[in-house]
């Protein structure tokens, strides 16, 4: 899923030349301005406060004491035989390597991704989709600046109303996406469809539940359904711990309707193809599942052979207004485009 909300704030200046910049800023966001993403706090008052965040002075800005990011001094290093400096050397080759590295798996992705898809109405080919699952398997928190140790992954707080998802696009150009989402504890992205897509979705941190259905053909089987109620089959309904494997829809097929509440903070990268698109008529539905047994319809014995309780009706609906997303600046392993 990759909304189009405008961007909300940015949190890029005086924050990017720290080490991995990225989940740094977006980490002191959360840590530090608990009160932004409770639910009754927006408009003028929440952009006063991310005003009063974003001056905050940071190492090398301008500014008072107050909020002051302390400079860690750097540690002497001595070996055995009293030169200075060895092991300092062997820690900054260890980090450029650690940085290098990174940089390398994102770059990768990015140049599979775009072999793999080739525009609206196609379909990847099992060859492509395997190469690109295998790449996603293998990606790291690491990989786009995301460390298990931040404190938006082990704080234990929790914000009341309902939790504001964040999110931030890495790539996008007409054939795909690569976006990543931000959910804290109880955060629940509905139920919604993505029309004419291949998604992969890979859970980089924490743990969530996902929920997903594919219609089912009610015309072969002469099943008559209630308007606005639309039958579908259970694909997924299973809680998922990072690391774990990529889930992978297509469009008619693998769960193309899916619905994600997370069970701790998480951290997930879904990559479309091609993304949505008001323009292409690839625009997002959301949807409320009901049980099969809200509503049996005539014709009910054609299905004693399938599993009732995978079953499950869909009625589409607006999107709900207690949804809350906001978009950040991507400063994590920048990809380079050639």
């Amino acid at each position: 899923m990759a909304p189009s909300f405008a961007p909300l704030y940015n949190l890029s200046t005086g924050l990017s030349y720290l080490p991995y910049p990225f989940f740094l800023s977006f980490i002191y966001f959360f840590a530090n301005s608990n009160l932004l993403f409770q639910s009754d706090r927006i408009g003028s008052e929440c952009s006063t406060s991310l005003n009063q965040l974003i001056s905050m002075k940071v190492e090398g800005s301008t500014g008072g004491e107050e909020g002051k990011i302390r400079k860690v001094p750097k540690r002497e290093f001595r070996d055995v035989e009293g030169n200075h400096g060895v092991k300092m050397r062997e820690k900054r080759k260890t980090r450029r390597r650690i940085q290098a590295d990174s940089s390398a798996g994102i770059q990768r992705l990015f140049m599979a991704c775009k072999k793999v898809f080739k525009g609206p109405g196609t379909v990847p080919e099992p060859a492509e989709v395997h190469m690109l699952q295998q790449l996603l398997d293998k990606m790291r928190p690491e990989d786009v600046g995301l460390s298990s140790d931040l404190p938006f992954f082990t704080s234990n707080n929790t914000t009341k109303g309902t939790p504001r998802i964040t999110y931030t696009t890495i790539y996008k150009c007409n054939n795909f996406s690569m976006v990543m989402f931000f959910l804290p504890p109880r955060a629940v992205i509905p139920l919604h469809n993505h029309p004419g897509m291949t998604v992969f979705s890979k859970l980089l941190l924490g743990s969530m539940h996902i929920k997903s259905y594919d219609w089912i053909d009610t015309t072969s089987n002469g099943l008559t359904q209630p308007d606005q109620l639309i039958l579908a089959k259970k694909v997924e309904d299973s809680d998922f711990t990072a690391p774990c494997d990529t889930s992978i829809l297509y469009p008619t097929t693998g769960g193309n309707m899916h619905t994600f509440t997370a069970i701790t903070a998480c951290a997930f990268l879904d990559i479309l193809g091609p993304p949505y698109s008001i323009e292409e008529d690839r625009d997002c539905t959301y949807y409320q599942d009901f049980p099969y047994s809200h509503h049996v319809p005539n014709g009910e014995t054609d299905l004693k052979v399938q599993h009732k309780d995978q079953l499950g009706w869909l009625k589409e609906m607006d999107m709900p207004k207690d949804l809350k997303m906001d978009r950040i600046e991507y400063l994590g392993p920048q990809i380079i485009e050639s």
